[in-house]
């Protein structure tokens, strides 16, 4: 049974960062830990700077909570699984605050963030066959409501991001995100996945390792993860609090604020060249919660890219504007990098070399 909270203390590994409340309006307010502060560092620069004293979220738009903890809450799918075993064990959803469902969530979050009091949901069921895996979730999105290993794919799956079905998978081989097929993906969608992440990393793109399990299955290798040590991960829409659900971040942004946090122009040219891949490609879903950054060696850095596949985005659109359009021409990537700062030669150099190194997958031409 879930317990509610309320109030929660945040770790990165055995280090205690600070705790968390609600306030009467339910706003969360946050306040680093003492040892944090003589030792730590700003695990969201934007809005929660290294310095005592309390901070209170916003409304919008995570309901109430901060960006970096809202980093750590589930998703579409994972928000799915995770509410019909909530409501087969009869608790009611409207209850549970955001602090409840950050306990839930515990120590199997992406990122290196924890959570205590710890209410993680441990599976009784054996679930670890990817065949069998497959069939449960397609007995979940066939919309049926409850299955006797739900709990199993909860606790694989219920701490992940995306809207799509995935599993966080810990073998012998170390830690891997392995996708499904939605109800609107074709059933090859796995081996067109992988086909885009082998182009990619051709084009010159930060990928993690990826293979196909199966042989259809995608999987990619955790980026947050190095063995066993964790990795703090935050994602550009909660870095910036933009909701990724509309189109809320243009490419000019997105160069600005990681030249902002890393303070390094080789990551935003690496931004820049996974905004030509996406524009070529045709991957228009490229939102706010499929960029991230990793704060790795004492610094914030880009994460290897993700999510890469062709896609509608909204409306047609793509859902992170290039210049402001959200069906760019090529004058509209240049644009993006005179605004973003960049040199023309070395942007126009990396344009050409993903649209060389493409035309297999490429959608758009120019």
């Amino acid at each position: 049974m879930v317990k509610s909270v309320d109030s929660i203390n945040i770790f990165m590994d055995s280090q205690a960062v600070g705790r968390m409340g609600l306030s009467p309006e339910r706003l969360c307010i946050f306040e680093y830990a003492p040892e944090f502060l003589l030792n730590g560092f700003s695990i969201s620069p934007f809005y929660l700077p290294l310095r005592a004293g309390i901070f209170t979220a916003r409304r919008e738009p995570f309901d109430g909570l901060f960006g970096i903890f809202n980093d750590s809450l589930p998703d579409g799918w994972g928000n799915l699984l995770l509410d019909r075993y909530l409501r087969s064990k009869g608790i009611q959803l409207q209850h549970l605050s955001v602090l409840d469902r950050l306990s839930i969530i515990g120590s199997s979050g992406m990122g290196a963030l924890r959570y205590e009091p710890e209410n993680r949901i441990v599976s009784t069921h054996s679930l670890d066959d990817i065949e069998e895996i497959a069939r449960e979730v397609k007995r979940i999105i066939s919309e049926i409501d409850y299955t006797e290993t739900i709990d199993a794919l909860v606790e694989k799956g219920g701490s992940s991001g995306g809207a799509g079905p995935k599993v966080l998978l810990h073998n012998d081989d170390g830690h891997w995100i392995v996708k499904f097929p939605s109800s609107y993906d074709s059933t090859d969608i796995g081996q067109i996945e992988y086909q885009y992440s082998l182009v990619a990393k051709k084009c010159g793109i930060e990928m993690p390792e990826t293979k196909l399990f199966e042989e259809k299955y995608f999987g990619a290798r955790r980026f947050d993860r190095v063995g066993e040590k964790r990795v703090l991960m935050h994602s550009a829409s909660g870095l910036l609090y933009a909701n990724h659900r509309l189109p809320s971040l243009d490419y000019v942004d997105l160069i600005k604020a990681t030249l902002a946090l890393t303070k390094n122009m080789e990551e935003a040219y690496k931004l820049f060249r996974q905004m030509v891949f996406n524009v070529l490609t045709g991957n228009k879903d490229d939102h706010a919660k499929n960029f991230s950054f990793l704060f790795k060696g004492g610094q914030w850095q880009l994460s290897p890219a993700y999510d890469l596949v062709p896609s509608s985005g909204f409306n047609g659109n793509h859902s992170t504007t290039v210049a402001g359009e959200g069906n760019p021409s090529r004058n509209h990537i240049f644009e993006v990098a005179k605004n973003g700062g960049l040199k023309t030669k070395l942007v126009h150099d990396i344009f050409e070399e993903v649209y060389g190194l493409c035309p297999e997958i490429r959608k758009v031409n120019f």
